[in-house]
């Protein structure tokens, strides 16, 4: 079981931060032949990414919506996440391009969007709960004397929580 901290904790993290939601809707639930194999797809990106240390993948989150997955997925840098969505060699490629043929001959039996944000401040609490989230992908901090309020902890820029209380 995952340890629930009830103190108040926070994020730390310095330099680049990329926040990537991916996910899929399923329109046409009579059509699993067109949106079982998209939503198979996801784990073996994601179990090539965690094991590739270097990937640039610092962590993720995985909700269930009424229609279909989303994904939040924090990253090291753009260009990392450029370097993964482009390479031949790794699992997306191939799956981009396999949902491709797929929507040609079922066109809308499944949809497949993402958003990508280089986050320049983010801001973060955590009260009665594991680290998970931003924390989880890059440092849970207890909150500290100057990061007491949401509009501090975002004023404080990248380093989220300032200086650690005892």
């Amino acid at each position: 079981m995952t340890r629930v901290i009830p103190d108040r904790t926070t994020h730390r993290h310095e330099g680049e931060l990329v926040v990537f939601l991916i996910g899929m809707r399923v329109n046409k639930i009579w059509r699993p032949d067109q949106w079982l194999p998209v939503f198979a797809a996801m784990t073996p990106m994601i179990v090539e990414l965690f094991r590739d240390k270097e990937s640039g993948l610092r962590g993720l989150r995985t909700t269930m919506g009424s229609r279909g997955p989303v994904l939040v997925q924090y990253w090291d840098s753009l260009e990392k996440l450029y370097a993964y969505a482009g390479s031949a060699d790794q699992a997306h490629r191939p799956a981009w391009s396999a949902f491709n043929r797929r929507a040609r001959k079922a066109p809308g039996a499944v949809g497949i969007w993402h958003e990508t944000f280089v986050v320049e401040r983010a801001e973060s609490m955590y009260v009665g709960m594991p680290t998970s989230g931003l924390a989880l992908a890059t440092e849970a901090v207890p909150v500290g004397p100057r990061a007491d309020t949401a509009r501090a902890r975002a004023a404080a820029g990248r380093t989220a929580a300032g200086p650690a209380t005892p």
